[in-house]
């Protein structure tokens, strides 16, 4: 274990995530989205939900400011402007990581496939409720506290 790190965060998405560059892209999804045949590089978190992953990454991983909106979600088939349970928890993780004014984009279903397909990383999680996907676009870190 390192201080610090939340401990569902493994080594291959601590790595993902320190690899990343500013205005890359992450996506973190449910258990039954098409993440092998979509991912670059597959990250799976099994036995975590989506906002349980969420708050892990946005405690590591700053979002880019300079973009918006920076982060997107899946819409709904047939109601995109419905609000799945796992969106509005995505929501309050970010407004408990203090980014509560961040806009929320939603995407298409495929087009949300699409960007998938471009992010540096897909972290699978086990999460079972429908819509829990979610793309984060990264930032920067304009100082690092060194102790």
């Amino acid at each position: 274990m390192l201080k610090g790190i939340p401990p569902i965060v493994t080594p291959d998405l601590l790595h993902a995530l320190a690899s990343m560059g500013h205005g890359d892209s992450i996506a973190i999804v449910d258990a039954n989205f098409p993440s092998a045949s979509t991912a670059q590089r597959l990250v799976t978190i099994a036995g975590a939900s989506a906002p349980e992953t969420l708050a892990a990454v946005l405690a590591l991983m700053p979002l880019d400011t300079a973009v918006a909106p920076t982060v997107h979600t899946m819409e709904v088939i047939g109601e995109p402007e419905a609000i799945p349970e796992p969106v509005a928890d995505f929501a309050a993780v970010l407004a408990d990581a203090g980014l509560g004014d961040v806009e929320i984009g939603h995407l298409e279903r495929y087009a949300f496939y699409e960007r998938a397909g471009r992010a540096y990383a897909v972290v699978r999680t086990g999460e079972l409720r429908p819509y829990g996907n979610i793309l984060l676009v990264k930032g920067t870190v304009d100082r690092i506290g060194v102790r």
